[in-house]
């Protein structure tokens, strides 16, 4: 996927005040409009315009858009960063005058979720009942996943995009206090009452729905409320049985493995997963069996003792013979 430089597209600097923003795109629009311009290649144009437009002319849009497009030249080969949009806050409005069908891939990548009418906005439907309320707000935390399994109070600083005296694009940290409910899952959302847009008139703020995401763990997986852990064991474990000391995200825990285990082997840990007050998860453990390298004379030789004493075919169910 190819990274577009919508200031170059604008035919504007990176410095650009809004409403310089607006001029050129009225000026570029009109020019290559397909109902003004006959050229072949004019619809085109007009489409990469708007696209440019749609995230410029948006305050919140194109300070995300800042925070990494400085590093990135039109034309190369792109994927966004993971998490590059996690502690900046978005309005969930839809687009403006622009068909989202025609956008790129590239904008689908960066803005898809944000650009969408109501997307990620539970209570989009009941702002209407509220005369001058201040728009909600939506941003993605990430958190660990020690913070759900135990649930956990954070200091947490979002980027606030807005516009200066000057008409510049700035960001203005937004700091608050935040309860990350036990159990949580990837996905879900906490709800900030009032600590979204100013209401108008008077009239109340708005709500910050914060999504959550968690950040990747050494050797942890999780499928929403369950966690995922690969153990690596011995040969002699897995032939013979042991117990051993499992991590789990409320500390080691012991588990017997069954003797003649093999590598897959799928071991389940109830309640060790993320749990809420009504639900609960658990923790897989799939068994690896790890084989020893012979580092040593004597290491060699006790495998070629196995091989010639232990009556042992893995190809066996193959029909293959040793």
């Amino acid at each position: 996927m190819e990274f577009k430089d919508y200031y170059t597209t604008l035919g504007i600097d990176r410095n650009a005040t809004q409403d310089e923003v607006k001029r050129a795109y009225r000026k570029l629009a009109r020019k290559f409009h397909p109902d003004i311009n006959k050229e072949d290649s004019a619809e085109q144009r007009f489409k990469e315009i708007g696209e440019a437009y749609e995230v410029l002319q948006d305050t919140e849009k194109r300070a995300a858009y800042d925070k990494f497009g400085k590093d990135w030249q039109a034309g190369q080969d792109f994927k966004p960063p993971p998490d590059w949009d996690n502690g900046f806050e978005f309005n969930g409005g839809g687009y403006t005058e622009n068909d989202a069908s025609q956008f790129s891939d590239f904008f689908e990548s960066l803005f898809g979720a944000q650009g969408r009418p109501g997307a990620q906005d539970p209570f989009a439907g009941q702002q209407a009942r509220y005369a001058g309320k201040g728009q909600d707000l939506h941003a993605k935390i990430v958190i660990n996943l020690g913070d759900s399994y135990l649930g956990s109070k954070q200091s947490l600083t979002l980027q606030r995009p807005t516009v200066d005296d000057s008409g510049h694009v700035i960001t203005r940290p937004h700091t608050l206090q935040v309860s990350i409910p036990r159990g949580i899952t990837e996905g879900q959302q906490i709800r900030l009452a009032g600590q979204g847009a100013e209401g108008m008139g008077g009239g109340t703020n708005g709500d910050l729905f914060l999504e959550v995401a968690f950040s990747k763990h050494n050797f942890f997986t999780h499928d929403l409320r369950d966690i995922m852990l690969t153990l690596p064991i011995a040969p002699w474990e897995a032939a013979l049985g042991a117990s051993i000391q499992v991590p789990t995200l409320g500390g080691t825990v012991e588990l017997k493995i069954p003797p003649n285990s093999q590598t897959g082997k799928k071991m389940r840990l109830k309640g060790r997963g993320l749990c809420s007050a009504k639900l609960s998860g658990d923790q897989y453990v799939t068994l690896a069996i790890m084989v020893p390298k012979p580092v040593t004379e004597k290491d060699t030789e006790l495998y070629n003792s196995m091989k010639e004493n232990m009556s042992f075919n893995p190809r066996s169910h193959l029909g293959v013979h040793l």
